[in-house]
């Protein structure tokens, strides 16, 4: 009798320990877990810890409430401005009411995928280049919206959303650098431009300075001089400013201008200096006039 007693209690107490094995359940602490009783769900989440259910007829599933890091793949789009480009993200989320979870959604990770996807491609459309690539912040809110706004019958909460890359063309990228160039030497010119249009109003009001004072030009000079022979060149060029030579020319007195003299007499021949002859009857050539020898032999 007695061992049939013993042996009965065995028989209850591994029952039992069988039970138990099969109806203990741990959960985690960032863990909810949800009963089905007979495909039924039964009241709310089990919190973390040690439960049990009924084999057989109760069924616990888990459900992780961790933040998760879903990355969108990259999707390619056409944005308002016609250009082409791959933009990817990634979204942070996480459930916060695990019955709806499980209930309202097949699988509630692909259903964020799918959502995320979708609404970037959306976004690619809506936006300029310039946007995608200097508003991120904008538009990171926005995509926010779009994904959060089904996902709240999901249980799930978009914690947020981030553009990651956007992808451009190789001819897109020479654009804009070819752009930014031109923007740089425009902005590099006028600066320049502007620097000149300073040193030449200092040197106006130098050059005024220095016209009262003509030696203060003889002293910048001395400066240059200096200045160029510590280079120890074998060749020095000294520039040698013409208002130097008023300078010097004011220092001495000016000569008294002196009348013009009368132009000198031209010389003459002798046979220019000889009074002029009467006139001789027309027809008549003149005889000149001949040596004394030769007349007096023609009259002897």
């Amino acid at each position: 009798m007695v061992e049939e007693l013993v042996t009965v209690a065995a028989a209850v107490g591994s029952a039992g320990v069988v039970y138990v094995v099969a109806a203990a359940r741990i959960v985690k602490q960032y863990e909810r877990g949800v009963v089905f009783r007979l495909g039924r769900l039964m009241g709310k989440p089990r919190a973390p810890g040690f439960t049990m259910v009924i084999p057989g007829v109760e069924r616990l599933r888990k459900v992780n409430m961790q933040i998760v890091t879903l990355p969108v793949p990259a999707q390619e789009g056409i944005t308002r401005d016609n250009v082409t480009v791959r933009v990817d993200a990634v979204v942070y989320f996480k459930v916060v009411d695990a019955a709806s979870a499980v209930i309202n959604v097949e699988d509630y990770r692909f259903a964020v995928s799918q959502m995320a996807q979708t609404s970037l491609r959306s976004i690619i459309g809506k936006s300029d280049l310039d946007d995608l690539l200097s508003n991120r912040e904008k538009l990171n809110q926005g995509l926010e919206l779009m994904i959060d706004s089904p996902a709240v019958g999901w249980g799930v909460q978009i914690d947020r959303v981030e553009i990651k890359d956007v992808s451009l063309p190789d001819t897109m990228k020479r654009s804009m650098a070819r752009q930014a160039e031109a923007d740089r030497e425009r902005r590099a010119r006028i600066i320049n431009a502007d620097a000149e249009l300073q040193a030449s109003r200092k040197l106006a009001e130098a050059a005024q300075q220095m016209a009262g004072t003509p030696s203060a030009l003889q002293l910048r000079l001395l400066q240059t001089v200096v200045a160029v022979a510590a280079e120890k060149n074998s060749t020095l060029v000294l520039p040698f400013p013409v208002e130097l030579l008023r300078f010097l020319e004011r220092a001495h007195p000016e000569q008294p201008e002196q009348p013009p003299r009368a132009p000198a007499p031209e010389a003459r021949t002798p046979e220019e200096q000889r009074p002029p002859t009467a006139a001789q009857p027309p027809g008549i050539t003149p005889v000149p006039p001949e040596p004394d020898g030769v007349t007096s032999s023609r009259r002897e």
